[in-house]
């Protein structure tokens, strides 16, 4: 999809409120396409709905229901599907996790992405569309402190990859991509993060985000997407601050 093809695109993002998810919304919308953003609560949908305008409308909705998947992508018929939408993982060492805190990551990441990319085989999407699904970079580094939460991520890696192979077995030419960003203090999920991790190493937040480099946002992550949209093949890539990095 060229830039000149994502003008007047409707592109349907998950997690559209908040974070990195609104990260893409802006940034899409800023890149001329119609944004339908997906998410739970009202009020940081209506916040983006008035910052962004007309371009953006707001779905309240549980990106994890598989009817909501099936009716919007029926509805709407997205060129650009981004899943971002996730649980905040509770920040605890293994053994002080219950089986429920430690699979949530499962339960709404891994099921959103699953029914999202089922949904734009199923239809299918039109060819030349994109599927970007949101894993983690704790899917390669681990993330001792979130109980599931890394092993979810590796999975939402395989789905998109598994998913690039059926449309290409079976000639849908639907792109399917996965991003893995980078622990970073400026999302809300990152900042619980980051505090949890910096005790565990005995520094202040400040020092720990400090040793790490530069922080990847929600502004950089939008314009990740919008490379990875006017880019070409399916894949992996690696998200910083320093910018996308393809794995293999």
């Amino acid at each position: 999809m060229s830039a000149d093809e994502l003008s007047g695109t409707t592109a349907l993002v998950t997690g559209a409120s908040r974070g990195l998810g609104r990260g893409v919304a802006t940034a899409l919308a800023q890149a001329g396409a119609t944004v339908v953003g997906v998410a739970r609560d009202r009020g940081r949908l209506a916040a983006v709905r008035a910052e962004l305008g007309g371009r953006f409308t707001a779905v309240e909705a549980d990106a994890a229901d598989p009817v909501t998947a099936g009716q919007l992508v029926d509805q709407y018929a997205p060129r650009l599907l981004v899943l971002a939408a996730g649980a905040s993982p509770l920040s605890r060492a293994l053994h002080q996790h219950s089986w429920q805190s430690f699979s949530r990551n499962w339960e709404v990441d891994v099921q959103q992405v699953f029914h999202w990319t089922r949904e734009a085989l199923l239809r299918p999407l039109a060819p030349g569309s994109v599927v970007i699904a949101f894993s983690s970079g704790a899917a390669i580094a681990g993330s001792p402190l979130s109980g599931g939460y890394a092993g979810a991520k590796a999975t939402i890696r395989h789905i998109a990859s598994y998913a690039a192979d059926e449309s290409e077995r079976n000639g849908l030419g639907i792109r399917f991509v996965s991003v893995l960003p980078q622990l970073t203090p400026a999302t809300d999920l990152g900042a619980v993060a980051v505090a949890a991790y910096a005790a565990r190493a005995g520094l202040d937040v400040a020092e720990f985000v400090a040793s790490r480099g530069p922080a990847l946002t929600p502004d950089q992550t939008g314009k990740a997407v919008l490379d990875l949209v006017t880019g070409s093949g399916n894949g992996a890539y690696l998200l910083s601050a320093a910018g996308l990095k393809e794995l293999h």
